[in-house]
């Protein structure tokens, strides 16, 4: 099947272990629970040492989910053994997917040793810097940015592994979340705008770099703290036994923090903490505000029926129903579309018989608790529209009185060049229909469609400033200036 990109899409998790007799084992945990972060593409890269001392890095890298990727447990024995490993989550733009050489992590050996790295977000002076590289020589193998990176470490003159790739990452703009494995060290970085979520965690005696919390629970590991914006962390043996991390600036120039608001919206686990707030909290915050701005009542006094859409919005329509409730509003949560876990992403519809089976074969309805019922769904945003205007169709097949649909976000009117995939400008609902939200409620088929307003997603950020966030999908106000070009590029992470 084509991407639809119904949703927003997020280019990949990042995960390390240092110190630990299992540590690609603990890497597939921390993958499997970053898998919404990336299901194109998984990989492991793990360190080990040879009866002289020489180190070596092995790497099993493949297209599929992590467990499709490491179905077989003796890969772990055989193939990844090693008491320091990192590992990465693919998710890709069209036109590089299907190449082999893009999934990473990546790994080279060069006059310092062994180093892999495996990158989480989008750089925005990549062309620049592949033109650079091109012409002093290099040899590029793959189309991501991420190979960008790892030639500024290689060709860098200084003698320190931490300087080289502090000295790298100060030449790259964008947005990076990273960590790098080398022979002695798990280095992560995060950039200067802290676009993208980084954190550290403890594991006994060994430690943990994760895209999201998440991935420390799975391993019953202990939340240290985020890699703050523009931080490089290394870990080596000094700080195994000193218990002290070692941290670095970038730059000693102060970025104004630009932190990726869908990250709270849709991209994150509900029960991750990233930048320093538990995503649970921040999605009920924005299912409250939308309810106190664009609440339902049912025109003959019954009970408004609150559904999500799982199972992103999930924790948003208990923030809704709860805030309707205060206001004295009759209402009840209920569960009322079943969404299908076990759908590979290689599913293939036979003959591509009616393009409404998708959405079936994803989502099935809970005709009891719909008929005769106004109902309020919630979804966290529209790209296309395609997936909403055919649920909207499954619903109305329950025969309820009405359909009132409350999107928490703004309608998404520009593109990202921060690590968030969207399809082209024109694709996008809200630009097909010029910002006319009664023509998309016309489309999707719904009695009533309101989104939140900028300001009232804003105000749902609680224990963070306003302008702490990169809004520019909604927006277009972007951190900085971007290069037009870049819109047609298709470097990925």
């Amino acid at each position: 099947m084509e991407k639809q990109y119904d949703k927003p899409k997020c280019k990949c998790g990042v995960f390390g272990v240092f110190n630990n007799d299992q540590a690609a084992v603990h890497t597939y945990y921390g993958l499997h629970a970053l898998q919404h972060r990336g299901q194109e593409a998984a990989g492991i890269v793990a360190s080990t040492k040879d009866e002289k001392g020489r180190t070596h890095f092995n790497i099993v890298k493949d297209f599929g989910l992590v467990t499709e990727v490491f179905s077989d447990e003796k890969i772990f024995k055989n193939k990844l053994p090693g008491n320091s490993a990192i590992g990465h989550n693919r998710y890709s733009t069209t036109g590089s997917s299907k190449t082999h050489k893009n999934i990473q992590p990546f790994l080279v050996k060069y006059r310092m040793g062994n180093l892999a790295i495996a990158h989480n977000g989008n750089l925005t002076n990549v062309r620049k810097l592949r033109k650079e590289l091109i012409d002093d020589g290099a040899i590029l193998q793959t189309t991501s940015d991420t190979e960008i990176i790892l030639h500024l470490i290689a060709r860098s003159k200084l003698d320190d592994q931490v300087a080289q790739v502090i000295e790298a990452l100060s030449m790259i703009e964008g947005a990076f979340c990273i960590v790098i494995l080398t022979d002695d060290k798990l280095i992560a970085a995060r950039d200067c705008y802290g676009f993208r979520p980084l954190c550290v965690g403890k594991l006994n005696g060994s430690y943990i770099i994760s895209s999201e919390s998440c991935a420390l629970d799975i391993n019953t590991a202990e939340f240290i703290r985020d890699v703050e914006p523009g931080e490089v962390v290394v870990i080596d043996r000094d700080v195994v036994e000193t218990g002290i991390i070692k941290s670095y600036k970038l730059t000693t120039i102060n970025f104004p923090t630009k932190k990726c608001v869908f990250e709270y919206i849709y991209f994150s686990r509900p029960d991750s903490k990233i930048f320093g707030s538990n995503v649970d909290k921040m999605r009920r915050k924005l299912g409250k505000n939308l309810a106190l701005n664009h609440p339902v009542v049912d025109k003959d006094g019954e009970k408004v029926i609150v559904i999500s859409v799982p199972d992103s919005s999930n924790t948003a329509a208990i923030g809704y129903q709860n805030q309707l409730e205060k206001q004295g509003i009759l209402s009840k949560l209920e569960i009322g579309l079943i969404r299908s876990h076990y759908i590979g992403r290689t599913f293939i519809i036979p003959g591509q018989r009616l393009r409404e089976i998708g959405v079936r074969v994803k989502f099935n309805t809970v005709k009891g608790v719909l008929e005769n019922k106004t109902i309020v769904l919630i979804d966290d945003s529209i790209v296309r529209g395609t997936t909403s205007r055919q649920l909207v169709n499954l619903i109305k097949e329950a025969n309820p009185k009405e359909i009132h649909l409350r999107i928490s976000s703004p309608p998404i009117l520009y593109p990202c060049f921060f690590g968030m995939d969207f399809p082209s400008t024109e694709e996008l609902i809200a630009n097909r229909f010029n910002k006319n939200i009664k023509e998309i409620e016309k489309y999707l088929g719904v009695d009533s469609l309101e989104y939140l307003t900028l300001n009232e997603l804003l105000e749902a950020m609680v224990d963070h400033p306003k302008e702490s966030f990169c809004t520019a999908c909604f927006s277009g106000v972007y951190p900085y200036k971007i290069e037009t070009d870049l819109i047609k590029e298709e470097y990925d992470d």
